[in-house]
């Protein structure tokens, strides 16, 4: 029940001045002045829009200080504030409180609690990217694409991305229960209960198919990816390598650092790997390959789904683009913005989307996706239907507009279907967990396929670029 009562004038007169503009201006005053004495002439008239703005923050925190039917402390008005202003930006940037934020820092040096799975915005719900591979949300049988509209219970509509991380993660051996929502057998929500484990990231995968193809499967960008890649490659040299599988479907990305690294084992000296551009010139960047150990010297098909994303996606695109490789498999996620971390002072952490992401022949990556050359859907016998169309970063909710979609006229060649067996839209890589499984894999078949007819394929796309 909403109720409005009016106040006298008397009343609202004494209110304003006792309480309003002192605690405006202690507020304004104390937290703002030294920040807009130092900004430069130029922005004046900015920073004088912006006082305005704040100030009707000031007076609705005030309000709710002097007024609301139960107390709140500043802290949790001031986070609850960011965490809206957050909301109104893209579903990347985000506020990670102090435990949050040395959880994200653990997950980047490729070690951490929880359940193994990336996750995103879709529909105000969190939504599944990709889970990684043998961690619980895989072996539980979660697909790209599941929302999970309840964890333990609480329903996560409109709730952001580390509050969800941090329900999620927990001490190992303890148990989650998400409820999810899958486009199929009847849209109907079901419960899966998952036990807790510590997800140490083994990033890379390495196996020789035969006397001379290798297979490489990259599962994230975490610290030291390069230098496995690398080492896989030279053990793979020592059993006469003449041609590689690199495989990036359902990577959920990583560091930047590490994709320009690997990218650089296969590109020549001073090619460019990626690029992004932001809204002032300081982040803008190119990045170039500095001749680290490059292999050049054999082809490469790349594989690729709606699950690979941000790093992987760069890779891809890199390869794809300076000719070096031909990507097989499915449109890629496109996750192509650039998130920035910020330590605060208080100890708590903000991820700031700052840029976004641009392939070597400048289109853009985010929302966008990196297309395959030759475009082939997983396959799966005896599957009765084809399942959920892929999540990918345009459908997100808050996908952010703000450039034109920079793609070209891309469209890959269609692969006629060789059988009656139905196509899922796109999943997880099929069978029992092997380095890789060939005889069902039918994606992985095509690459053999593009590897043995190399020179073929490589004129084929010549003549469709130049046509």
């Amino acid at each position: 029940m909403t109720q409005n009562k009016k106040t006298t004038p008397s009343l609202f007169n004494r209110f304003w001045k006792s309480t309003a503009y002192v605690a405006v201006a202690a507020f304004i005053a104390g937290s703002l002045f030294g920040l807009f004495v130092s900004a430069r002439s130029q922005a004046i008239a900015a920073t004088n829009s912006s006082y305005e703005h704040l100030r009707v923050f000031a007076e609705v925190m005030t309000l709710i200080q002097n007024y609301y039917v139960e107390e709140k402390s500043p802290k949790e008005l001031t986070e609850g504030a960011v965490k809206g202003l957050l909301r109104t930006l893209d579903p990347h940037s985000a506020y990670m409180d102090k435990e949050g934020y040395e959880s994200r820092k653990q997950e980047t040096e490729g070690k951490f609690g929880g359940l193994g799975i990336e996750i995103t915005v879709k529909d105000g719900y969190i939504a599944i990217i990709t889970p990684m591979e043998d961690t619980p949300a895989e072996k539980a049988g979660l697909k790209p694409g599941d929302k999970i509209v309840k964890i333990d219970g609480v329903i996560t509509k409109d709730m952001d991305l580390m509050e969800a991380v941090k329900k999620m993660r927990g001490e190992a051996g303890t148990k989650v229960t998400l409820t999810i929502f899958r486009d199929e057998n009847g849209r109907v929500p079901f419960d899966v209960e998952l036990t807790r484990a510590v997800i140490k990231v083994h990033s890379v995968k390495s196996e020789m198919m035969d006397g001379e193809t290798g297979y490489l499967r990259i599962l994230t960008f975490s610290m030291n990816t390069s230098d496995e890649v690398e080492a896989a490659i030279k053990k793979f040299k020592e059993k006469n390598l003449k041609s590689l599988v690199l495989d990036l479907r359902n990577n959920p990305g990583g560091l930047l650092k590490e994709a320009v690294e690997v990218g650089e084992l296969f590109l020549k000296d001073g090619t460019v790997v990626v690029s992004t551009r932001g809204r002032s010139a300081e982040q803008n960047s190119v990045y170039h390959s500095h001749n680290r150990a490059p292999y050049l010297d054999f082809p490469i098909v790349v594989l690729i789904n709606a699950g690979s994303a941000s790093a992987s996606e760069i890779v891809a695109g890199a390869l794809k683009d300076t000719h070096r490789a031909i990507l097989v498999g499915n449109r890629s996620f496109g996750k192509g913005s650039v998130q920035t971390v910020r330590e605060l002072s208080n100890g708590a952490g903000l991820t700031l989307t700052t840029a976004r992401y641009f392939t070597p022949a400048g289109t853009m990556i985010h929302g966008v996706g990196v297309s395959p050359d030759i475009e082939v859907k997983l396959k799966i016998a005896g599957k009765e239907d084809d399942g959920p169309e892929p999540l990918r970063e345009k459908d997100l909710m808050e996908h952010f507009q703000g450039l034109k979609d920079s793609r070209t006229d891309d469209k890959p060649k269609k692969e006629p279907a060789k059988d009656p067996a139905k196509e899922t839209k796109d999943t997880t890589p099929i069978g029992p967990r092997k380095v890789f499984d060939l005889e069902r894999d039918n994606q992985l078949q095509r690459a053999v396929e593009v590897l043995k007819e190399w020179n073929l394929f490589q004129n084929m796309l010549s003549e469709k670029k130049a046509g």
